[in-house]
């Protein structure tokens, strides 16, 4: 039987907002994100860091890094693939932006949190939702994984592409 490797995942919360608005969310975080990973069967040692933020700094790492001037709900900066290197990357999710989706999808924080973590995680490991093929294969892909964790599809019926 093999060892099962146990990732380290640095969660800082930077924002206490988030701390009210879900006690444990640093757990639910760490569950999302050993998903992702046992889901792909990620088998070496790796490290994630988390930022738990406000949309202040959100929008300023959306700014940074990807030329867009407002506060995302999740930002996944996968490290250079180098030889001997457990870090997988960082991943920032922004408490505004989460609050309000939540509400307006009407979900749970924890379960609009769970879903962001695993969205985030697999961006890390090479995921990404640039062409149709990609989105399907993601989104599928974050379905399996959720549904393991007992949440609902995150896309709905009412979700397509364009």
């Amino acid at each position: 039987m093999s060892e099962k490797i146990e990732p380290l995942i640095d969660i800082e919360v930077e924002a206490d907002g988030w701390l009210d608005a879900l006690p444990d969310v640093q757990e639910v975080v760490q569950t999302g994100i050993l998903a992702a990973l046992n889901a792909v069967n990620v088998t070496e040692q790796t490290d994630i860091v988390v930022l738990l933020c406000d949309d202040a700094e959100m929008k300023s790492l959306n700014k940074e890094y990807r030329q867009k001037n407002a506060p995302t709900n999740v930002l996944s900066f996968p490290a250079p693939k180098m030889k001997g290197m457990a870090h997988l990357g960082d991943i920032a999710l922004g408490l505004e932006t989460c609050v309000r989706e939540a509400e307006e999808q009407r979900k749970t924080l924890k379960n609009h949190v769970l879903h962001l973590s695993v969205h985030g995680a697999l961006h890390l490991l090479g995921y990404d939702h640039m062409t149709d093929e990609e989105a399907e294969e993601m989104e599928n892909l974050e379905r399996d994984i959720l549904k393991s964790l007992n949440v609902a599809d995150p896309y709905g019926p009412e979700h397509s592409h364009g």
